[in-house]
C-alpha cells in the first residue's frame, strides 16, 4: 500500500509532465512509470458514470483526487439521436462525449477496452460470454498498472431491469479488487510485463437501498435498508469554489454532453441546494480503516477517501492496513465463530503500543484478548476472538476498533444469523447465477440483494419450488407453510420435509394459482408478497409476479392495416400501461390497444394506437433503434423459458417513415437487422390519420428460434412514443409493462393458442450477435492518452520492445503529411494526423519488415494550429504502442 504524502504535490508534479502536444517524439512506453491513479470507476457504457460526476469533481476540487473510468464497451448498441453513426463509428463519437462529460469533473484518463455493446440485455450470463474471459484480465491489468486506491462501480445483481452489460462491469470490477492483489491471478503480468500486484484499499458500489433526505443532511440521514450495510453520502448541492454553481448542475452539464442518447434535453436541476440530495455509494470492502457508522465522519464528503487518500481527525496514519475476517458468514444462536482482526502500520512509521476492540450485537458474547504489543513501521498483529451469538435471524455487523498511540481506526463486517434450517422460494436462473458468483468470489455480504420473485399468469397456475437447506450439524426434518395473499391459493399449506442431512438441500413444490383474475398485473399490481415459515418460524418472504394472459383464437385476417368484421374475434389487450418515461398525459397523447390471432402456422396481430403527435420520420434506411421515434415492438419467447432474449424473437414496427410506408426489423433477439433479411415472409401495413395510426402484421411462427409451446407463449406488445422531431421518446406504454422487461422474458404475458399443433423439432438457431466494436487503434483520443500516461491501448499489455514500433518524424508537404516510422518488426500503423480542430487525416499502413519506413498521410482539410501525427502500433505478437510527434 503506497502512502499518500501530498495529494498536491502529486496531481501537480503529473500534469507538468503532462503536455497537450509534445514538442519532439513522444512514446507510451513500458519502460516508464504508468499514470498513478487515487480513484477509479468501473463501467460499462460511456455514460454509466454520469451520476457520479459530482461526487468524483468534488473529490477532484477539494482533495486533487485523480480519477480514471474503465468502460468495458464504448456504446455502440445505443441510439444515435444527432446523426447516423452506428457501430464503431457510433463507438468514436460515444467516446468523445464521454471524454468531454467527465472533463467537467476533472476527470482526463477513460481507459476503453473494447469489448462489444452488442444490444440491450438484462443478462450477465449473456454479457459474459460475448465478452468473453479475457475481460477480468483487462481490468486487472489497469489496476495494477494505475494502482487506484479507491475503486467505484456499479451494481453487480439482477435487480429488476439493471442492464446485464452494468451487472458485469460491477462484477468484474469486484473481482479485480481481489484479483490485483493476488500474484497467482494472471501471473504473466507480473513475470513477463513487469507489473506489481496491488491490493485497493476501499470498493464501493454506486447507489444504496435506503431512504435519505435531500439537503446537506442527506448523508447522515440516510437510513439503509439492511441495517448492518456502511452506504456514504456526498451531497451534489455543495457549491463548486472555482466554478460557482452547485455540483449537481456542473454533473448535469457533463449529462449533457451525451447528446448521442438523448440527454442533451436533460431538465435543469433544482436551483435551491436544499432540494438536492445526494451520490450514495454502498461499501463491499476495504482493506483500510474506515469512518465508523454513524460518526460526523462518516457523514462527510471525504468518508469514502478516509483511511485510503485522505486522514481524518485522530485517525490513525495513511498507509495502516486495519481488517477484520469471520470464520464463517453464516452465524447461528449459541453457536461460537471465530473472528480475526489484523493490524497493519505504515511501512515507514510505527504506530505504537496498539490494542483492538470487538463490537458485537447487545447480548452476544465474546472471549479473547485484543492487545496487539507495539507495531514498528510494517509490522502486522493479528487478535483473536470467539463470538458466540444470541438469538436472531437477519444481518448484523461485527466491528473492529484500533487504539495505537498514533490514533485510531475502525473495520467492520458483515454476517447472516442464520437459524438451523431456512427456506425460500426457488430463484430465477439469473439470480441463482448471481448468488453463486457472490459465493465463487467471495463476497457473502452482496448476496440476497434481490428479492425472490416468480411470475405467473393471471388466473392461471404455475408450481413453486420451495428450497429448504439445512446449515445446522445434524439430520432435521419439518414441515414447510406457505401463507398467501388474497386472490392466491396453492394445493396445499403445508408440506414436510424429512431427514434432511446437515448441509444438504431438498426442494417442496407447492402449485400456486391465481384465484382472483381481476388483481392487476405487470407495474400495476406490483409485487404480491407472501410468507415462507419452516417449523412455526417465518424463514422468507419472496413474492408472485402476475403477467397477463390471452387467448388467441384462430382466424384469418388480411394484412391491410384495417381491422375488417371478424378478422379478430378475440378481446382487445389493454396495451396503454405506463412502462417508462413521462406518463401519458391524456388517451389521445398515447394510448393502444391490440388484437391477435393465428391460421396455420401464423401469428396476427393488429395495433391499434392513439397519438397526437407523431414523432420523428425515419429514412426506410435507418429503419433502426425504434426508440427513437414512434413504433410498436412485439415480444414473442417461443416455449416461455428463456433465460434471455437471444433465444426470443422481437420485432418493431416503425409505422411511417420519410418515404411514407412502414418499415420493420428485429432488435435484441436472436437474429437483428432489416425485417426483408431478418424475418422473410414476415408482412406489415400500417394505417396513419389524424390522432393515431394503426399497424398489422404477419409474423410466420417459423421465424421463431423454436417450436412455440401453444399453451405458453411469451408475448409482449409495447408502443415507443415521441412527440418531438430530434430523435428521441418520451413515454413507453404497452401490456406486460415492469423495468426493463424488454430483456426480460419471464415478465412478458401469456398467450395460449388452443388448437395449435406446432411443427415438431423446429431448431434453435444460434443467436447472431453484434461482436464488432471499435479498436482503441482506431481511436486518437485513445492514443493521445496512451502517450500521455503511458498505459497500453485497451487494457491489453505493451508490445514488446522487439515487436515495437514508433513514428519519429513528421513533415506537412503538399500531398499530405509525410511520416516516418521506426520498426523493430513487421506491424500495422494506425496514423493520425491531429490538430485543435480534431482529426485532419488518417490511414493505416501494414510495415513488412524491420527499419524505417515513410508514408504520406492524405489529408481531408487544411491543417489548423498544433497539429501533430498520433500512431498506434499493432504488433504481430497481439501487444500495442503509441506515440505522438509534431508536425513540422
Amino acid at each position: 500500500m503506497r502512502k499518500r504524502l501530498s495529494l498536491v504535490l502529486a496531481a501537480t508534479v503529473a500534469l507538468a509532465l503532462s503536455p497537450a502536444v509534445p514538442s519532439a517524439a513522444s512514446t507510451a512506453s513500458a519502460s516508464v512509470a504508468p499514470v498513478d491513479l487515487d480513484a477509479l470507476f468501473v463501467g460499462a457504457h460511456p455514460d454509466d458514470e454520469a451520476f457520479s460526476l459530482s461526487t468524483l469533481g468534488q473529490w477532484n476540487e477539494d482533495h486533487r483526487v485523480r480519477t480514471g473510468v474503465v468502460t468495458v464497451t464504448r456504446g455502440e448498441g445505443g441510439g444515435n439521436a444527432v446523426g447516423p453513426e452506428e457501430g464503431p463509428a457510433l463507438g468514436l463519437l460515444r467516446e468523445s462525449e464521454e471524454r468531454a462529460a467527465v472533463g467537467k469533473a476533472g476527470v482526463r484518463e477513460v481507459f476503453n477496452l473494447d469489448d462489444v455493446d452488442f444490444y440491450y440485455t438484462v443478462s450477465a450470463p449473456l454479457t459474459d460470454q460475448i465478452w468473453g474471459a479475457d475481460t477480468l484480465e483487462k481490468v486487472v491489468r489497469v489496476v495494477r498498472q494505475t494502482r487506484p486506491e479507491v475503486i467505484l462501480t456499479m451494481d453487480p445483481a439482477p435487480s429488476p431491469g439493471n442492464h446485464g452489460n452494468h451487472q458485469q462491469a460491477a462484477r468484474l470490477a469486484v473481482q479485480a479488487f481481489y484479483a490485483a492483489a493476488d500474484p497467482k491471478v494472471f501471473p504473466e503480468q507480473i513475470t513477463r510485463e513487469g507489473l506489481r500486484p496491488f491490493a485497493p484499499a476501499r470498493l464501493l458500489l454506486g447507489g444504496g437501498r435506503g431512504t435519505s433526505q435531500n439537503g446537506p443532511s442527506c448523508a447522515s440521514t440516510f437510513r439503509p435498508n439492511n441495517p448492518a450495510q456502511n452506504v456514504y453520502g456526498v451531497w451534489s448541492g455543495r457549491a463548486s469554489q472555482a466554478q460557482g454553481r452547485t455540483w449537481a448542475a456542473i454533473e448535469r452539464d457533463a449529462q449533457r454532453a451525451y447528446a448521442s442518447q438523448g440527454w442533451a434535453v436533460f431538465p435543469d436541476v433544482p436551483s435551491d441546494p436544499a432540494q438536492l440530495g445526494c451520490d450514495f455509494f454502498t461499501q463491499v470492502d476495504s482493506r483500510v480503516p474506515f469512518p465508523e457508522p454513524g460518526s460526523a465522519a462518516a457523514a462527510a464528503p471525504t468518508a469514502i477517501l478516509d483511511g485510503a487518500l485522505t486522514r481524518a481527525s485522530g485517525a490513525v496514519p495513511l498507509g495502516t492496513l486495519f481488517g477484520l475476517r469471520t470464520s464463517t458468514f453464516d452465524v447461528r444462536p449459541g453457536t461460537p465463530f471465530t473472528v480475526k482482526v489484523s493490524a497493519t502500520a505504515p511501512s515507514r512509521e510505527p504506530l505504537g503500543r496498539s490494542s483492538v476492540t470487538l463490537g458485537v450485537p447487545a447480548g452476544w458474547q465474546v472471549s479473547g484478548s485484543g492487545e496487539l504489543g507495539r507495531l514498528s513501521a510494517g509490522r502486522t498483529a493479528t487478535a483473536t476472538f470467539t463470538v458466540t451469538p444470541a438469538a436472531g435471524t437477519g444481518r448484523a455487523r461485527v466491528s473492529a476498533t484500533l487504539a495505537t498511540e498514533r490514533g485510531r481506526g475502525y473495520t467492520d463486517r458483515q454476517v447472516e444469523i442464520s437459524p438451523p434450517v431456512r427456506a425460500g422460494q426457488q430463484l430465477l436462473p439469473q439470480v441463482a447465477q448471481y448468488e453463486k458468483w457472490t459465493s465463487e468470489v467471495g463476497v457473502p455480504q452482496l448476496r440476497g440483494i434481490v428479492t425472490p420473485v416468480l411470475t405467473l399468469p393471471s388466473g392461471g397456475s404455475r408450481q413453486v419450488g420451495v428450497v429448504v437447506t439445512n446449515v445446522s450439524d445434524a439430520s432435521k426434518s419439518g414441515t414447510v407453510r406457505v401463507d398467501l395473499p388474497a386472490g392466491f391459493t396453492a394445493d396445499r399449506v403445508e408440506a414436510p420435509y424429512r431427514d434432511l442431512a446437515a448441509g444438504a438441500s431438498t426442494t417442496v413444490p407447492f402449485t400456486v394459482t391465481n384465484s382472483d383474475p381481476s388483481l392487476k398485473t405487470s407495474n400495476q399490481g406490483g409485487d404480491y408478497a407472501y410468507t415462507i415459515s419452516v417449523d412455526g418460524a417465518v424463514a422468507s418472504k419472496p413474492a408472485l409476479e402476475l403477467v397477463p394472459a390471452a387467448s388467441v383464437p384462430q382466424a384469418s385476417p388480411t394484412v391491410d392495416g384495417v381491422a375488417g368484421d371478424g378478422e379478430y374475434p378475440g378481446p382487445a389487450l389493454d396495451i396503454s400501461r405506463l412502462w417508462e418515461g413521462t406518463a401519458c398525459s391524456s388517451a389521445a397523447d398515447c394510448s393502444g390497444t391490440a388484437k391477435l390471432a393465428w391460421h396455420d402456422d401464423t401469428l396476427y396481430l393488429l395495433v391499434q394506437v392513439q397519438d397526437d403527435v407523431l414523432g420523428t420520420r425515419l429514412a426506410a434506411a435507418d429503419c433502426k433503434r425504434h426508440w427513437r421515434t414512434d413504433a410498436v415492438e412485439v415480444t414473442l419467447d417461443p416455449r416461455g423459458t428463456s433465460e434471455n432474449t437471444s433465444t426470443t424473437f422481437k420485432t418493431a414496427v416503425l409505422p411511417v417513415t420519410a418515404e411514407g410506408p412502414p418499415c420493420f426489423l428485429r432488435d435484441a433477439d436472436n437474429r437483428q437487422g432489416p425485417g426483408e433479411q431478418t424475418a422473410p415472409g414476415m408482412r406489415v401495413a400500417s394505417k396513419v390519420a389524424s390522432g393515431g395510426y394503426t399497424v398489422e402484421m404477419s409474423i410466420p411462427l417459423e421465424l421463431l428460434p423454436g417450436s412455440v409451446d401453444p399453451a405458453h407463449l411469451g408475448l409482449n406488445i409495447l408502443v415507443y412514443d415521441s412527440d418531438t422531431q430530434d430523435k428521441t421518446g418520451q413515454t413507453r406504454i404497452g401490456w406486460s409493462t415492469w423495468g426493463g422487461v424488454q430483456g426480460d422474458p419471464y415478465r412478458w404475458g401469456v398467450a395460449t393458442l388452443a388448437g395449435y399443433r406446432p411443427p415438431a423439432d423446429r431448431p434453435v438457431p444460434d443467436p447472431v450477435i453484434p461482436d464488432t466494436a471499435l479498436s482503441s487503434l482506431d481511436s486518437p483520443q485513445s492514443l493521445e492518452q496512451a502517450v500521455r500516461v503511458h498505459v497500453p491501448l485497451a487494457g491489453g499489455p505493451a508490445a514488446e520492445e522487439s515487436e515495437s514500433g514508433r513514428a519519429v518524424s513528421a513533415t506537412a508537404g503538399q500531398e499530405g503529411v509525410k511520416v516516418t516510422l521506426r520498426a523493430e518488426a513487421p506491424g500495422k500503423a494506425h496514423l493520425f494526423v491531429r490538430d485543435d480542430k480534431g482529426t485532419a487525416g488518417s490511414r493505416v499502413v501494414t510495415v513488412s519488415r524491420k527499419g524505417v519506413t515513410t508514408v504520406t498521410v492524405p489529408l481531408t482539410r487544411a491543417l489548423a494550429a498544433h497539429p501533430a501525427v498520433v500512431a498506434g502500433w499493432e504488433a504481430p505478437g497481439g501487444g500495442t504502442a503509441a506515440s505522438q510527434v509534431k508536425v513540422r
